[in-house]
């Protein structure tokens, strides 16, 4: 290479700030790394080619832009993740040559590979594998990519007895040639791009095994899934195994066991059976909803948990949701189902009766139970259920009001959200999927709405293009956890198919029906799944306002037993949830054990509280407050333990979207 060759028999590569070197053709990604500097061309792991990206080794022939990906690039570290999932595959069949290779992709901070083998593999199995990867990657050895023609790829794999790779090739009928990577004497199939030497794989470790099928299918033969992260750098892979440790102390499950917060069983599978302490929490958050949605204007209504095909049918639901209804037939013919959304309800409520223009917005709560088939590999704790209570609202308005009623939505669900302890919050505009209702003018229409409205707030947002629902766009907000992790809540859908599909219209101002836009809207998304995150978030410390049991009374001895009962009456008649602990242990035992219990505040009486009438107070946090009388006892609880008013949410709200106000418009993902 040489930046003075005769322009014809050189082709021009232009890097990311504008430079430009010239290169004898054919030239590659390495190649461009190597004459900008030795360094970078070591910490080379691919490239992007005119936006598409690249293994380092594929031949540029022409000019094009070209940026070098290394493992500091979210690129570069997907492609870590990728390669040693292929690691995974090298290692296991050194160890286990009769096992059969599935497939191995990249997922949220790591990567899976699926595998057939005789017997199930074991912890030791996978501290075994995970040693046998440690020593390849020692060997620093390159991974060689071939692009191979067809007929040569299966002679290849039949001979290996690799029969998934055959099928996944089956599966390819269009493909002439394949990419294929050689680790040593392991040979895989991919698009890539992969590392180009395992000696960028370092910092990996294997985390889990679990059951999985054949393309995801409970009908298919069972594999096994080894689960593992890897990691740019030994800093970045300790970080997330002590978020790792960290989730696993917050493990809502475990929390919930610990705290006597809800169970499941076989008996109802994917369903919560909530026990008393857990059902207060579930019914504070509905309380607290059901006070926002009165002070916005909404009204609650309810509708029912079984309607006939029919309506799925006419909704869209029966045609793209339908593997995912529970269903049945009835002696007089007719199919039943169960409802997976409450949208098809609140459409019927609307359609009874004549609307005006003078109605409307009208908005419409519902905490409607919906019921929706998962797999049971999918089922997990509360966060994946299948029976499950949405917090749903529907909003029908004028077109003219669109636009303040999806602005009016976004402010709300912020303000809320900060109310629970998540002041980061993410917001996703997913536009038009490829299979979708109505037509592109009227989509156009809807998703320029939810833009207008995420302008007018001031609001940083990130286009998810194609991710939209069958009947709409939407807006996904994303709340970031007290351990970094992200999770996906509320949703605001705007919609005008399942109008113009049900006949919903109303009376303008001259007189002539038309149809009106609806917006679907959750904030809290799944109640059951919002507990989850919310014990997660807070390790189960939940707010003193949403804690099950917001203060114990406890008795020094047993002596003082009958006034600990006359303290916590007086408390639970002041509207706080109490309880007294009287049993006959010592006190520090009765505090360490509320305390695990993440009770919010306890109040110890012994012989001096007796006699003066008083409560000695201290925080789960093990802080003192003092002894008071019972009514400043209770003034002061009141106060810690009320939920958030309208005043004080409004306030609340003013001063996050100050705070959230970005000067960046959007990001595509």
């Amino acid at each position: 290479m040489t930046d003075t060759l005769p322009i014809a028999d050189s082709i021009v590569i232009t890097l990311p700030d504008g430079a430009q070197r010239r290169f004898s053709p054919p030239t590659c990604v390495a190649e461009v790394a190597a004459a900008i500097g030795p360094g970078l061309a070591r910490s080379t792991v691919a490239g992007k080619v005119d936006g598409r990206l690249v293994d380092a080794c594929d031949l540029i022939e022409r000019d094009a832009h070209v940026q070098i990906i290394t493992p500091q690039d979210p690129e570069g570290v997907e492609i870590i993740r990728h390669s040693c999932a292929h690691l995974v595959g090298h290692a296991v069949k050194q160890l286990y040559p009769t096992a059969q290779m599935v497939i191995g992709p990249v997922i949220e901070d790591g990567f899976y590979y699926d595998i057939a083998y005789e017997r199930a593999f074991t912890p030791q199995d996978l501290a075994a594998i995970e040693a046998r990867m440690g020593e390849l990657i020692a060997k620093e050895y390159d991974v060689i990519k071939r692009m191979t023609p067809r007929d040569e790829a299966i002679r290849l794999f039949r001979e290996r007895g690799e029969t998934y790779k055959l099928r996944l090739i089956e599966e390819l009928p269009e493909a002439v040639a394949l990419g294929l990577y050689f680790h040593e004497e392991y040979l895989d199939m991919c698009r890539g791009p992969h590392v180009p030497n395992t000696r960028f794989l370092k910092h990996f470790r294997l985390t889990k095994l679990s059951g999985a099928y054949w393309r995801g299918d409970a009908n298919n033969e069972q594999l096994q899934r080894i689960y593992g992260t890897a990691w740019p750098d030994r800093k970045a892979l300790q970080a997330y195994l002590v978020r790792l440790e960290e989730a696993e102390k917050r493990d809502h499950r475990k929390l919930g066991r610990q705290l006597d917060l809800f169970h499941f069983q076989e008996d109802a599978p994917g369903a919560v059976f909530w026990h008393p302490r857990g059902w207060a929490v579930f019914r504070e958050l509905i309380a607290y909803m059901r006070r926002c949605q009165e002070d916005a204007g909404y009204v609650e209504v309810n509708t029912p948990d079984v309607m006939d095909r029919s309506l799925w049918e006419l909704s869209g639901h029966w045609q793209n949701y339908r593997e995912h209804m529970f269903t049945t037939d009835t002696e007089d013919g007719r199919s039943l189902a169960l409802k997976p959304m409450n949208c098809p309800g609140s459409v019927l409520l609307y359609r009874h009766g004549l609307k005006s223009y003078r109605d409307l917005p009208i908005r419409m709560g519902e905490f409607g139970k919906v019921h929706r088939y998962e797999p049971s590999g999918a089922l997990h704790g509360l966060l994946r259920v299948r029976h499950f209570t949405q917090d749903d609202a529907h909003i029908y308005c004028t077109p003219q009001q669109m636009i303040d009623e999806c602005r009016d939505v976004v402010t709300q669900v912020l303000d809320i959200y900060r109310q629970f302890g998540f002041e980061e919050v993410l917001i996703k505009l997913s536009t038009r999927p490829d299979n979708r209702m109505g037509d592109d003018a009227t989509w156009d229409l809807l998703e320029n709405a939810l833009i207008q409205a995420l302008d007018e707030v001031g609001l940083a947002y990130r286009y998810n293009p194609g991710e939209g629902a069958f009947y709409g766009p939407k807006l996904e907000f994303v709340l970031r956890d007290a351990i970094g992790r992200d999770w996906q809540c509320g949703t605001l859908q705007v919609d005008m198919n399942l109008p113009e599909r049900f006949g919903l219209d109303y009376v303008d101002e001259e007189g002539q029906r038309k149809r009106p836009v609806m917006l679907h809207r959750a904030l809290f998304g799944s109640l059951e799944r919002f507990t989850g995150i919310l014990i997660e978030h807070h390790a189960g410390k939940l707010p003193a306002w949403l804690a099950p049991l917001q203060a114990v009374v406890l008795s020094i001895t047993e002596q003082y037993s009958r006034y600990a009962l006359e303290v916590a009456q007086v408390l639970r008649d002041a509207g706080l949830r109490v309880e007294a602990d009287i049993r006959n242990e010592k006190v520090g035992y009765k505090i360490r054990e509320q305390t695990l219990q993440r009770v919010p505040f306890l109040l110890v009486v012994g012989a001096r509280e007796a006699a003066s009438g008083n409560v000695a107070i201290r925080s789960r946090d093990g802080d003192d407050l003092g002894s008071l009388e019972i009514a400043d006892a209770i003034a002061l609880l009141s106060e810690d333990c009320a939920a958030p008013d309208t005043q004080q949410r409004r306030a609340a709200q003013a001063a996050l979207l100050e705070r959230l106000q970005a000067s960046g418009r959007h990001e595509v993902v």
